[in-house]
């Protein structure tokens, strides 16, 4: 799409989050866009992706290990804690606007881009060839983690906001954060 419009993989994928048209609907996209340290600059969704309101994105979701990849598309399918499973493709892009390239410090300003779909539309989609799609590796994530119940999680950054944690000097827990249970 890139080349045949012309326009950047940002311009692409937001314009996918726009074609609903009632008559020839095509697969109900979302985007978001992070930096580095998974602040939220942009997004946008057709369908009913579960957007956190606070917070970042799950560092689950590869949306973040894109950086270690620049310029390349990852792949990978998602369960939110509602159940709902999704198809998610995410790849950085050049930070634009005023001094993103000058001769000042510019290591590190790429930007992500996150783009998916509900898995029953994934079959519509060449970055899905190849891909069990009946039976999928699928990642559990969660909104973000002051929000998240999901345990055990090695990759918390924050303990949720509505559980107390559970320390034991005797024991170790993949989390930072032991929580109890609701």
């Amino acid at each position: 799409l890139q080349a045949r419009f012309g326009v950047s993989f940002e311009q692409a994928a937001h314009r996918l989050t726009t074609l609903s048209r009632p008559t020839a609907r095509g697969a109900p996209f979302f985007l978001m866009r992070v930096d580095q340290a998974g602040n939220i600059s942009k997004r946008f969704a057709s369908g009913a992706f579960p957007f956190s309101r606070f917070g970042g994105a799950c560092p689950r979701w590869r949306l973040h290990s894109a950086f270690r990849t620049p310029g390349r598309i990852v792949t990978q399918i998602i369960e939110t804690p509602d159940g709902q499973r999704w198809f998610t493709l995410a790849r950085t892009v050049d930070r634009q606007g005023a001094g993103a390239s000058s001769g000042a410090f510019t290591e590190g300003q790429d930007l992500a881009i996150g783009l998916g779909c509900e898995l029953k539309h994934a079959h519509r989609l060449v970055y899905a060839r190849g891909l069990d799609l009946g039976a999928p590796e699928v990642t559990p994530i969660g909104p973000a983690c002051r929000l998240c119940h999901r345990h055990p999680c090695a990759e918390r950054a924050a303990p949720p906001v509505d559980r107390p944690l559970t320390v034991d000097d005797w024991s170790k827990s993949v989390s930072p954060y032991p929580f109890a249970d609701g």
